[in-house]
């Protein structure tokens, strides 16, 4: 049973369950104790949770206002967190936030306020308790030749389409170097990257992991664990 690292976040109940669903042991990790080296050489893959905004000037930004930041060192944690599982070929998923954190750790930027920056009728952000966590919010289109198309196929539409869920108000603008867009939304707003020179390493927007009971994406999840058997 590999070991999956998670980056603890406010709510891991989910990502717990949806990693133990699809066969991998979770371990919660404190950055107070755990070592992003320590921590990379022990687990078998690392899964980049949701959470508050990743602080601009990490991206040469100024914070707009709507900002909202994470835990003190969050940020910089994470990042030494993907540095070293990048240079060691260790499986990353990385979902809402995460991705949003992969692409800043990569050398690329973020749409700091989607409402203001990328105004359109698209509903990205459905605040919970007044929306379930699995609350359908929007489609997005699916490249065909991706790992994404193939892990999510059987949810796929003729038009390549699929619903899902939303609790963003940010999302990837300047793609990093060696990445892929593989996933957006009807608006345009990146829903998924990928990087096919490793051996995985995923990152969508929204978050596969509030379906861990119904089991909808739960193939996303059984392919990064498999590949995190090592």
């Amino acid at each position: 049973m590999p070991l999956i690292a998670i980056a603890r976040c406010g709510k891991t109940h989910d990502y717990i369950e949806s990693v133990r669903s699809a066969g991998g042991e979770p371990w919660v990790l404190d950055p107070a104790v755990d070592r992003a080296d320590s921590v990379i050489r022990a687990a078998g893959g690392l899964l980049l949770t949701g959470g508050d905004d990743v602080r601009p000037d990490l991206y040469g930004a100024t914070p707009h206002p709507s900002f909202e930041g994470s835990e003190a060192g969050r940020d910089e944690y994470e990042i030494e967190l993907v540095s070293r599982a990048i240079e060691a070929d260790v499986p990353i998923f990385a979902i809402c936030r995460g991705i949003q954190l992969l692409n800043v750790a990569r050398g690329g930027t973020l749409v700091q306020d989607i409402p203001t920056e990328r105004p359109s009728t698209v509903s990205h952000r459905l605040p919970t308790p007044a929306h379930a966590a699995d609350e359908i919010a929007h489609t997005i289109h699916v490249e065909p030749d991706s790992l994404l198309s193939a892990l999510v196929g059987s949810r796929l539409s003729d038009a390549a389409t699929c619903s899902v869920n939303s609790r963003h108000h940010q999302a990837v603008d300047r793609l990093a170097d060696g990445f892929r867009i593989t996933a957006f939304a009807p608006d345009g707003i990146v829903e998924a990257v990928e990087d096919a020179g490793r051996q995985f390493c995923l990152g969508v927007q929204w978050h596969p992991e509030s379906f861990y009971r119904t089991g909808e994406f739960i193939p996303l999840f059984e392919a990064f664990v498999r590949a995190s058997r090592r």
